[in-house]
């Protein structure tokens, strides 16, 4: 039995994650869950259905606590953090933004397993992390790196050549003229059933660069030896090129579970976790590469991650910035990479080489957001 910490339990990967363990009640024990407390009801349905001893919101505590007697409830702008804290096998960071950071580096100061869905964590500050971080104490969950992670057992680390990201290519992979595009367009994935900020950030492949940073920490490669290609089908979710010409590719149809599940399970893998590709049918997989000039956020942020520094944080601060603007429709779809670029190159000459802690990247990121405010001031529609 695993005693099980969700963080962000009522996103995307935090209620996927309790789907998963509600089916496997024998391996699984959910000790405590945390979110934003926007959605309550939800937050007070979880604890009850998994019995929780702890609970983490930063809104509507009093409801939650007054719902749920017997259950300690932690609230404020550190709940999270504090719950990745207690003591467990498994802490699932299934929270969307940089604001994943700290519970990322608590749960991994406690020594806790960290199946990691909060890609912003290594982005944002990736050189904190993998210092704190002992071998395999981190499970990666996006299906990309979770299928490296699986590919790569493949051969030996000094073997491996190339590890290439798949993107689905979002929304508009196939469309040139991204004039008046609405945010119900952007939040129309071909494949993928995803929260808002993810949705948006795969239309304009500034989630594909962020993976690639992520990729880069993760796995220890330089940033020449990671590549990404457009495969729309997204079965083939990545891929690891070994020295000898050998490529060896993860495939399942379009999931989160599978990834979740072995991260939670790790090392070994948990049956029928999801449904395996359909082989009686026919299947056809094509992969392209990608188009520089129509997605522009992957050059900038190779070009942020090989810098290093502060210039990730920079990079993500002022996309979640400028992705914000656009769900409320202050900003045009097709000028959120512009604004994103504009930050970087406000802030590169300044950014520091070196990040000493969490409140080096939380200040970054405060220059990142107010410098994207006055790019977006400029640009407002």
């Amino acid at each position: 039995m695993r005693d099980v910490v969700i963080l962000g339990s009522t996103g995307s990967i935090g209620v996927q994650a309790l789907e998963v363990i509600a089916s496997n009640p024998s391996l699984f024990r959910v000790v405590g869950i945390s979110s934003a407390g926007s959605n309550p009801e939800l937050v007070i349905a979880q604890a009850k259905q998994f019995k929780v001893s702890h609970v983490g919101v930063v809104n509507n505590a009093d409801l939650v606590r007054t719902a749920l007697p017997g259950v300690t409830v932690i609230d404020g702008a550190n709940a999270s953090t504090e719950i990745a804290a207690i003591n467990c096998d498994v802490v699932v960071n299934g929270i969307t933004g940089s604001i994943g950071l700290g519970p990322t580096l608590a749960a991994l100061d406690a020594g806790n397993t960290l199946a990691l869905a909060n890609k912003e964590s290594l982005v944002a500050g990736g050189d904190l992390v993998m210092s704190r971080a002992r071998e395999h104490q981190i499970i990666p969950v996006d299906s990309e790196h979770s299928a490296i992670f699986q590919s790569a057992l493949a051969g030996k680390k000094s073997e491996i050549k190339k590890i290439v990201l798949t993107a689905s290519g979002g929304a508009f992979r196939d469309r040139s003229n991204l004039d008046r595009i609405t945010v119900e367009d952007a939040l129309k994935h071909p494949t993928w059933s995803m929260g808002a900020v993810v949705t948006i950030n795969s239309a304009t492949l500034v989630n594909k660069g962020l993976e690639i940073i992520e990729a880069h920490y993760l796995f220890g490669l330089p940033y020449s030896d990671i590549e990404a290609v457009i495969h729309p089908q997204s079965v083939v979710h990545s891929l690891v090129e070994f020295n000898d010409g050998s490529t060896i590719a993860q495939a399942s149809p379009p999931n989160m579970k599978g990834a979740i599940a072995y991260a939670m399970n790790w090392p070994d893998r948990l049956n029928k976790s999801t449904a395996p590709i359909d082989w009686s049918i026919p299947h056809t997989w094509s992969f392209a590469p990608i188009n520089a000039k129509q997605f522009p956020s992957i050059d900038l942020a190779r070009h942020c991650g090989e810098v290093g520094g502060g210039l990730p944080a920079i990079f993500n601060a002022a996309n979640e910035a400028a992705v914000a603007a656009f769900i409320s429709k202050k900003l045009e779809f097709k000028s959120i990479v512009g604004v994103i670029a504009g930050v970087v190159a406000d802030l590169e000459k300044d950014s520091p080489k070196t990040l000493r802690d969490l409140s080096d990247v939380s200040a970054l990121e405060d220059d990142a957001r107010t410098r994207a405010q006055a790019h977006l001031l400029r640009l407002a529609p």
